[in-house]
């Protein structure tokens, strides 16, 4: 639709890196989200929305939580390799250092700007892209309280996406 096209070209919003494990299988997964927000201040809540292509989505269907990673303006890299690689057939976590949260077995990125480890409360259907709600239960800034450049959009759109849409 060209009005949205036109709306939506407008915008550069941060990108984040979302990761799942899967306790019963122990698969973990992870991938660069656009689409994401929190959408209530009381309880506080939080949505990103993963494609249904993609390999994360099908660890998160029976995932209990969700890590949402910022990632800092010189994080590129990072964000190539979980935007343009998929989990089908590459483990993104080989070469990153990684822990768990000990409320949840998704990984977190130790380098990110700032993350968050949320419960899925619930899922939405949005076309060819899944919603989940998220409760925050735990999360970190570890660089501190600076405020660090993002990434934005604009910074990952020469990317090739691992999965298309």
């Amino acid at each position: 639709m060209a009005g949205l096209d036109a709306f939506t070209d407008l915008l550069d919003y941060p990108m984040y890196v979302v990761t799942a494990a899967d306790g019963d299988e122990g698969r973990r997964a992870g991938c660069l989200v656009g689409f994401a927000s929190q959408c209530s201040i009381d309880p506080p809540r939080f949505m990103v929305w993963l494609s249904r292509a993609n390999h994360t989505y099908t660890v998160a269907r029976t995932a209990t939580h969700l890590a949402v990673h910022a990632l800092r303006d010189d994080q590129k890299r990072t964000a190539e390799l979980f935007g343009s690689r998929t989990g089908d057939d590459t483990d993104k976590f080989e070469h990153l250092a990684w822990s768990r949260s000990p409320h949840a077995p998704a990984p977190v990125l130790d380098d990110a700007a700032a993350w968050f480890l949320g419960r899925i409360e619930g899922q939405a259907d949005g076309g060819d892209h899944v919603g989940f709600l998220l409760a925050p239960v735990d999360g970190s800034r570890p660089g501190g309280p600076e405020r660090s450049p993002l990434l934005l959009l604009s910074d990952v759109l020469d990317l090739t996406p691992g999965h298309p849409a």
